[in-house]
């Protein structure tokens, strides 16, 4: 597919590689437990710990951060940023990211009165984002760790690196405990947990897909790579493992897999040229894929699918995934 494209769904979901760091934060599943078989009881704890507030934590990852008091103007490069602060009840000082106006975030009304960046994901603009005296910076490291040396000494940044939902409930406790909001982040680290556990005891036998694109040369969102890809080994049968940066899916390999429900991302740069789907369908072997002839293609909001990461992101795909594979 377009290196452009490739390089929009790699900023969506990073592979984690290897069992993933204890730190401040983290949960009981951060080590990662076998996808549970078909029929098999839930295996995601809905048991949530406390969350102390604290001015310092050292994240899943192992990054340190070190505030004099809980951050109340907080800028966002990242999508999992705003997701998080929308699960504790705050609005970001500015943005970067689309993911506020989707419907189970603030809606378009309330979005737009929220600040943009400039510059776009890639380059944010370093004067705009101190321009709001910000108590925290949160942005992507592998995308925006190389602004850390031009904000250092007037602010302080957290790059973060989801490529999990266990990473996801991390960050979430993680800015809970610096913000104070230890009781919003429990309650939402529970309604996801609860919402996971549920969708993991009615694990469907359908063979689901999630495919993202920009045109006709698409992508397949593997578990190794996708957060959200991440959770359907558990909750339908997922048959896609990660061919690298370079490697995908034809179109006949799909159809070899009688996929029953198929997502689509739309990604788009720029202005909106239409959907991912209808293009896919000027190709004779769309057709013949059983989740096309059965009406069950689903156009999904990729800002939330691919972008946003966290629990109120994961939440949502949860809840239309299983909707979409009973």
């Amino acid at each position: 597919m377009p290196r452009t494209a490739l390089r929009v769904r790699r900023w969506a979901a990073i592979a984690v590689l290897g069992g993933l760091l204890a730190g401040c934060g983290t949960t009981d599943d951060a080590s990662g437990a076998a996808e549970p078989a078909a029929g098999a009881g839930p295996s995601t704890s809905t048991e949530v710990r406390p969350i102390e507030a604290a001015t310092r934590i050292t994240d899943t990852k192992g990054v340190t951060v070190s505030l004099e008091k809980p951050p109340q103007k907080i800028v966002c490069l990242v999508a999992l940023c705003d997701d998080i602060l929308v699960e504790l009840g705050m609005t970001p000082t500015a943005t970067n990211s689309a993911v506020l106006a989707s419907p189970g975030f603030l809606g378009k009304e309330k979005a737009a009165k929220v600040p943009l960046v400039p510059g776009g994901f890639l380059s944010p603009e370093v004067e705009a984002i101190l321009s709001h005296r910000p108590d925290l910076v949160i942005g992507l490291e592998d995308t925006h760790g190389k602004l850390a040396p031009a904000l250092k000494g007037a602010t302080t940044f957290w790059p973060v690196q989801p490529g999990s939902w266990q990473d996801s409930v991390g960050y979430l406790r993680d800015l809970a405990a610096l913000t104070g909001r230890t009781e919003e982040g429990e309650k939402a680290e529970k309604t996801f947990r609860t919402r996971l556990a549920r969708a993991e005891q009615a694990r469907s036998d359908r063979t689901a897909l999630i495919i993202f694109g920009s045109d006709e040369n698409f992508g397949v969102a593997t578990p190794e790579t996708d957060v959200a890809a991440g959770l359907f080994p558990k909750i339908s049968h997922y048959p896609w493992k990660s061919r690298g940066v370079d490697g995908s899916y034809s179109l006949e390999e799909i159809l070899a897999r009688d996929v029953d429900v198929l997502f689509v991302e739309t990604l788009s740069f720029g202005a909106p040229d239409g959907r991912l789907s209808d293009k896919l369908a000027d190709n004779p072997l769309w057709s013949r894929i059983p989740a096309v002839k059965n009406g069950k293609v689903i156009e999904v909001d990729s800002e939330v699918w691919a972008k946003g990461r966290g629990t109120r992101s994961l939440g949502i795909v949860l809840d239309e995934a299983t909707a979409a594979l009973r």
